[in-house]
């Protein structure tokens, strides 16, 4: 990774140990992946996992309720923001 890195001229900045805080976002995430799916399943083979992660990483994108959004999902984000464009376009 560090050759990748800077091959690309690439900076890669780490946080402080013990400060999670300082990540906040990815360690939520990291935190929602942990209980919300790899706490919920066993896996025997690695396809599993990758089929398993790439459905649940949609359903976390698209139809799990989002906080910062009003507690509504993406979608429904998106279809009120269509209907608003929609009605201002028309009124």
């Amino acid at each position: 990774m560090l050759h990748w890195a800077k091959q690309r001229k690439i900076t890669l900045l780490h946080i402080q140990p013990g400060k999670p805080q300082q990540n906040a976002y990815v360690e939520r995430y990291n935190r929602t992946v942990r209980y919300d799916w790899l706490a919920q399943n066993i896996y025997d083979e690695l396809e599993e996992v990758q089929s398993d992660a790439t459905r649940w990483l949609w359903v976390y994108n698209n139809e799990r309720p989002n906080m910062a959004i009003g507690g509504i999902t993406p979608k429904q984000k998106l279809n009120n923001m269509h209907l608003t464009n929609s009605t201002q376009i028309h009124c």
